[in-house]
């Protein structure tokens, strides 16, 4: 399935190379054309939001939550607590499967949470179906502040 995203961005949150090695490998082998923007840690995504304007939001955040640092529920609260970027979709992609990260992420504000598959077939397949969910069937609303 291609999808035509020219102007949509993924903002990927993720220190681990492999992981966004894998991430960008998905995406190209599920045909997503969608702009993926990585930053290594929790201090440089959220320097990256706080420059930009409601219409230069990414579309969504996939945000690891083992960051260096400032933690990804850190992030997250800070996303939530800023009116510029209060509404704009975080999904956690993360390896914790604990109960108290789920409970904690969503409480917060998290959009969802998502276990990062082992399996390459399978991260394929997750990583399309979230690109075609927040890039063409969720209706993106930015606040216009600058």
């Amino acid at each position: 399935m291609s999808m035509n995203n020219n102007n949509k961005t993924i903002l990927l949150v993720e220190d681990n190379p492999d992981q966004v090695l894998l991430a960008e490998r998905a995406l190209k082998k599920a045909n997503v054309d969608g702009n993926m923007v990585v930053m290594a840690d929790g201090e440089q995504a959220l320097n990256y939001l706080n420059g930009k304007s409601g219409s230069e939001l990414p579309h969504v955040v996939l945000l690891d939550l083992g960051l260096p640092g400032i933690g990804g529920l850190e992030v997250l609260q800070q996303i939530r607590n800023s009116p510029q970027t209060r509404n704009l979709p975080v999904v956690i992609l993360s390896t914790s499967d604990e109960v108290s990260d789920k409970r904690d992420g969503y409480a917060i504000g998290a959009n969802s949470y998502i276990l990062k598959p082992v399996e390459f077939k399978r991260f394929v397949h997750v990583v399309e179906r979230l690109a075609e969910y927040w890039l063409e069937l969720n209706e993106h609303y930015t606040n216009k502040v600058n």
